[in-house]
């Protein structure tokens, strides 16, 4: 067996730009796909030791919804590194304060825990609005 090597400069010319309006959709199924396509999981030349996926731009952050009682029982949890600063965060409050964040925290999640999975996550874009700095791009609408 022999693996394929693609070429840095055949990586770049084969890079794509989607947009996904998270308006109305569940966050979990959501995520499994931009992670997908991060990673380039779709691609004929996937290698799991390269980064050869595709920039996706996020949009209506603040308009995803959860299935069940997910809303209501959901928490985030984060630390000071100080003795007692744990900290839970309700969904609610952070929809309101942050909607980006969550999404980006699903992605984050589902990709690799290393050097390579930080790389494919800086190519995720998300926004709370239906507004991106991201036309010059060109992107494709990316539909589930």
């Amino acid at each position: 067996m022999r693996t394929d090597y693609s070429k840095p400069d055949e990586i770049l010319a084969t890079r794509k730009w989607y947009v996904v309006d998270a308006n109305e959709k569940i966050l979990g199924r959501m995520a499994t796909h931009i992670s997908r396509i991060l990673q380039g999981k779709h691609k004929p030349n996937f290698a799991p030791h390269q980064d050869v996926g595709d920039f996706v731009i996020v949009i209506n952050a603040d308009k995803i919804r959860l299935t069940g009682n997910k809303a209501d029982q959901k928490t985030y949890f984060r630390h000071s590194g100080y003795p007692g600063g744990g900290q839970e965060i309700p969904f609610r409050r952070m929809m309101a304060r942050k909607p980006e964040f969550i999404i980006e925290n699903a992605v984050r999640l589902m990709l690799p825990k290393n050097a390579l999975g930080r790389k494919m996550f800086k190519k995720l874009k998300v926004y709370p609005g239906d507004q991106h700095p991201h036309e010059a791009q060109q992107p494709e609408t990316l539909t589930f």
